[in-house]
């Protein structure tokens, strides 16, 4: 298959995540129904780290069956182990870092008081500003771009299998490709804007985003599936895509923790646990359709 078509249904897998992005403009949810949101996010969350660590475990269990059955070597299985360790360490201890980093406090400077200099070299007060860019943003925003972030790590493994299939002729499993993984894609939007449910300022009103910032977040999600596909198409690479699915699972595992601290903190056990339980079977229903058509 050319390349302008493989990239076409690289777009059509890719795009499909914006169906769900319009959740997170619901007007004042009650908030019982913020939690169960939020609770079904990290369900859809918990299935695509299975998803990916099923995906990327594939070569390591095929090298280890090569050494049990005497034709290959444990170079093989021990390369992409340590692979995967480093993919998923990268993918959940950055975005601590990262959350460190953002969650510094920062003084903001009364409009009345001067400036005063501090010391030799020293900024004075009125250099210290309130934060701007990503740190102004509220928990809630922050938390969806690290969803956003996590679910395009996912799927541009889901992009270099597509252009894969589709360098290879296999015409048909790159045409069923694209149909599940935009069914998958649909559910992941949900996870990104589920937690902007919750955003509400200082005086208790509801944030509702705006369709420029709802559109950034699908483009981080789904992009990669355009640019998985046309890296795909040029060549294959397991231990790229190990590294990829290993990295998006480490961060959706360290965004599932954030979800979930969420649903702790009210105390709404109930919620959390019926909200997870539709996330899950949102998930594997979707899986179990694709897999049911032959793929």
């Amino acid at each position: 298959m050319g390349l302008a078509h493989t990239l076409l249904l690289g777009c059509i897998a890719g795009v499909t995540i914006l169906l769900g992005l319009p959740v997170g403009r619901m007007r004042s949810p009650a908030p019982g129904l913020r939690l169960f949101l939020n609770a079904a996010a990290v369900g859809v969350l918990l299935f695509l780290v299975w998803d990916v660590l099923s995906a990327a475990w594939e070569p390591i269990d095929a090298a280890l069956g090569s050494v049990h059955e005497g034709d290959g070597g444990v170079g093989a299985a021990l390369g992409y182990g340590l692979l995967g360790v480093a993919g998923l360490t990268v993918g959940l201890v950055s975005l601590v870092h990262y959350e460190r980093w953002m969650g510094r406090p920062a003084r903001v400077l009364p409009a009345d008081e001067p400036a005063r200099p501090q010391g030799p070299g020293a900024m004075t007060l009125g250099e210290v500003t309130a934060p701007r860019g990503l740190a102004g943003w509220s928990d809630a925003r922050r938390l969806s771009l690290l969803i956003a972030v996590g679910i395009g790590l996912h799927n541009f493994a889901e992009g270099l299998a597509i252009g894969q299939s589709a360098a290879s002729d296999e015409i048909a499993l790159a045409l069923m490709l694209v149909i599940g993984f935009g069914l998958h894609n649909a559910t992941e939007g949900f996870g990104i804007v589920a937690p902007l449910a919750a955003d509400v300022d200082d005086a208790g009103r509801a944030r509702r985003p705006t369709w420029a910032f709802l559109l950034m977040l699908g483009a981080i999600g789904g992009a990669p599936t355009i640019v998985g596909t046309l890296i795909g198409h040029g060549f294959t690479s397991e231990p790229v895509s190990v590294a990829f699915l290993t990295l998006a699972a480490g961060s959706l595992i360290y965004v599932i923790t954030q979800l979930i601290g969420v649903a702790a903190r009210a105390r709404r056990s109930d919620l959390l646990a019926y909200g997870i339980l539709v996330g899950l079977v949102a998930g594997f229903l979707t899986d179990a359709i694709v897999t049911a058509a032959g793929v």
